[in-house]
């Protein structure tokens, strides 16, 4: 039965044309006649064609003209003729053709479609993507045309002899050129073959497959080469390969071409299990030509946990004492000097309820790697160090704590020994809404056994020491409704008193194994020991006393500024010292502690810190750190290092707009006392919304005396990939607040405090 329908009717697929009609904007539109309707599928959507004249042959086809239409859920074809077999539910189409995915749009002359499993064929297609959330970044849609464009299903595509960017429309300044291109958004993966990047019209990378991964997920394959130069090795190329090895497990080989050294092999694994999780690295640069020599590094971190036992596995190992100053290594792109392999496992119990106790087992070497201008100590070896740390609390009233240790030191060349630590203590906290008191009483207890060196004659001995350990420390808590720059805060006042006192026990013949002065800061004229290891524990008769003030929002509670103030007094003059050459204390007041840190302003805040020296009025540390942040994307960090008879240096980054889509970065660490640059970093960003380009110069020193250079260019094809040299550690870790130019969050200023 032949059918006409006139101009602006509609015609649900499969039914007749029917007289009830009813309107809708501008035209009409027929209600389906679902009841005894042949060959009608409840379980799919139904299909709308409409045109300004439809006719056919019922349950069979139905051949649309002018201003055609199919509608089937979020799938819509728009053309000027267009045929549709009921039976195969194929679509045929000419003359402005268009076609809408889900938010895709792909235009042609002439479409062949089968809306059952989403595929079909389109001549000469205008490809423009729906915007497609990547990770941490902005959405970015695509675009692009080619001489076939061959739908593969929901979601997927095939490019034929095309071109892509995620360019706007009349902006080509990057294009992907491609015999054949996929894009399958299901699994966010992209595939091109006979392929070639242009950037400003000029092929700058080109290959006969290229994989990538769409939305920024991981996928194997090759990923972008990096490219840069240093002054050490010459220009270089590095070309990773990755490998998805489960999603769980990946791997990365990344073959480094150096021309002044030679090929470098690198490989990363990674891996992640319910309950445990690490990487493995390992670079091997055979006959650097150089060095004349075959150069490597290893490094592998393990990390375990489950509700009892967590446990850490750290190796590392390089071929050389300047494998990092040459080679600036991927394991670690400074300088370093000592290497630690070590491994620890702790579990954590109790009898009655699960926690109060935890034992730890841990083994430590370490590789150091010596300096041509200076010699680095070997710290000693703990093989192994086994550790015991009990506290219950509040067992009528009272918290108990112990601290047990057994260590054996290993040394290449210094004296060995094996030593034994019990410390039990118990305190008494009493708590009010505003002010704290704890005594505390405890035994150090520390047994020796010192074996001679094959360097030293020494015979074997046992040494003790056994100290009381008293303790009080108290403090009040004040606080009042103030407002700060037109907030409402609350300002609170907390002084703090802490007393200690321990006796004087000669310790002087007892080997220096793991212990160092600690340095003097606020934290530290809180604790115990004014030492840092086991092997010293300070006579002490005295008062620390601080004055703390905070302001909090009244809203959220947050802190938005601390300032404090503290100071030492010394009752008795000192008598444990580090060793014979280190003078005892010659005063009864310490240095004052000061630091004030937090958010000045909505766009300033500051992270300062000063010990003075009230004795010789003249300051002995002094660290100011600022920084200006007005909005994303702007930064300014100034600060300025002050170490008496040590160092000087003031420190200066940015991350700043300079106008038209440029930004300015750098940083410089200058030294004033010794009249040099330590480190410097200067480059430039461009956003040009569909490609960022960046390019970075980096200075800094990798032993004393020396120092290497390093380029980073890098183009940046949004919602693709980027080549060349990647600078971003770099800049995330030389200026503080740096922000990718994408990955801006579209607020006009910092969320905070004051927020």
């Amino acid at each position: 039965m032949l059918f006409p329908c006139t101009r602006h009717l509609a015609l649900a697929i499969g039914f007749a044309c029917v007289q009830t009609a009813q309107a809708e904007g501008p035209g009409l539109k027929l209600q389906p006649a679902l009841a005894g309707a042949a060959g009608a599928d409840s379980a799919r959507l139904p299909v709308i064609l409409s045109a300004d004249r439809v006719e056919g042959t019922v349950d069979k086809e139905a051949v649309a003209e002018g201003h055609a239409e199919l509608h089937q859920g979020t799938t819509s074809i728009y053309a000027d003729w267009m045929k549709y077999i009921v039976e195969s539910e194929d679509v045929e189409a000419r003359g402005k053709v268009r076609i809408e995915r889900g938010g895709d749009v792909i235009t042609g002359p002439s479409l062949k479609y089968h809306m059952q499993d989403s595929t079909g064929i389109l001549d000469q297609p205008e490809v423009t993507l729906a915007p497609r959330k990547r990770p941490h970044s902005e959405p970015v849609t695509g675009r692009g045309r080619a001489r076939v464009a061959e739908f593969l299903g929901e979601d997927k595509y095939r490019l034929k002899d095309g071109v892509f960017t995620t360019c706007k429309p009349g902006d080509d300044s990057w294009r992907l050129e491609v015999g054949e291109l996929d894009l399958d958004y299901t699994r966010n993966l992209g595939t091109a073959r006979s392929g070639a990047i242009y950037f400003k019209g000029v092929p700058i990378l080109a290959s006969p497959y290229l994989d990538f991964a769409l939305n920024n997920q991981r996928k194997s394959g090759v990923l972008p080469p990096t490219f840069g130069t240093t002054g050490r090795n010459g220009p270089e190329i590095t070309v990773p390969y990755y490998f998805n090895l489960a999603p769980n497990r990946d791997l990365t080989v990344s073959p480094r071409y150096m021309e002044k050294r030679g090929m470098q092999v690198g490989a990363q694994l990674r891996f992640l299990e319910p309950r445990y999780f690490g990487e493995a690295k390992f670079e091997v640069l055979p006959g650097d030509k150089i060095a004349q020599q075959t150069r490597s590094a290893m490094s592998l971190i393990a990390n375990y946990a489950d509700p009892r036992m967590a446990g850490v596995l750290n190796l590392n190992r390089v071929s050389d004492d300047n494998y990092f100053r040459d080679l600036s290594s991927r394991i670690n792109i400074t300088s370093q000097t000592t290497l630690p392999r070590e491994g620890w496992l702790t579990y954590n119990g109790g009898w009655w309820d699960s926690g109060w106790w935890n034992a730890t087992g841990r083994f430590q070497t370490f590789q150091v790697l010596q300096d041509a201008n200076r010699s680095i100590p070997v710290p000693y070896w703990r093989t192994p160090q086994l550790l015991l740390n009990a506290g219950k609390q509040d067992v009528k009233g009272i918290d108990f704590n112990f601290m047990g240790e057994w260590v054996d030191f290993r040394h290449p060349t210094n004296v060995l020994g094996r030593r034994s630590t019990l410390y039990p203590s118990i305190s008494l906290p009493i708590l009010t809404a505003g002010t704290f008191f704890t005594p505390k009483l405890g035994l150090h207890t520390t047994h020796y056994q010192i074996d001679p060196n094959d360097n030293f004659a020494t015979p074997p001995s046992k040494l003790s020491r056994t100290l009381p350990i008293f303790s009080l420390d108290s403090g009040l808590i004040y606080e009042r409704k103030t407002s700060w720059q037109g907030r409402d805060v609350l300002q609170t006042l907390e002084p703090r008193a802490y007393y200690l006192l321990i006796p004087n026990r000669d310790q002087s013949r007892i080997p220096l194994f793991d212990t160092a002065i600690a340095d003097f800061n606020y934290a530290q004229i809180f604790s115990e020991n004014s030492f840092v290891g086991g092997d010293r524990i300070n006579d002490a008769n005295q008062l620390t006393l601080a004055l703390t003030s905070r302001l909090l929002s009244s809203a959220t509670g947050q802190e938005g500024l601390r300032a404090t103030l503290g100071q030492r007094y010394y009752f008795k003059a000192q008598q444990v010292t580090l060793d014979a050459s280190t003078p005892p204390r010659g005063y009864r007041l310490s240095n004052w502690l000061a630091a004030l840190s937090g958010r000045l302003t909505q766009n300033w805040s500051t992270e300062t810190a000063v010990e003075y020296d009230g004795r010789d009025n003249r300051t002995e540390r002094l660290t100011v750190g600022t920084r200006y942040q007005p909005e994303p994307l702007k930064t300014l960090n100034l600060s300025y290092r002050y170490l008496r008879n040590q160092f000087n240096q003031v420190d200066v980054s940015t991350q700043w707009p300079l106008g038209q889509g440029w930004y300015g970065v750098g940083r410089v660490n200058y030294s004033i006392s010794g009249g040099r640059v330590v480190e410097s970093l200067a480059g430039f960003e461009y956003n040009a919304d569909c490609w960022i380009g960046r390019v970075v110069v980096q200075r800094f020193a990798v032993a004393a005396g020396s120092a290497t250079q390093a380029v980073f260019l890098q183009l940046e094809l949004n919602g693709f990939s980027r080549i060349g040299s990647n600078p971003l550690d770099a800049l995330k870790r030389n200026i503080h607040g740096y922000m990718p130019l994408n990955q801006a969050p579209q607020v006009s200023r910092p969320g905070g405090f004051f927020d």
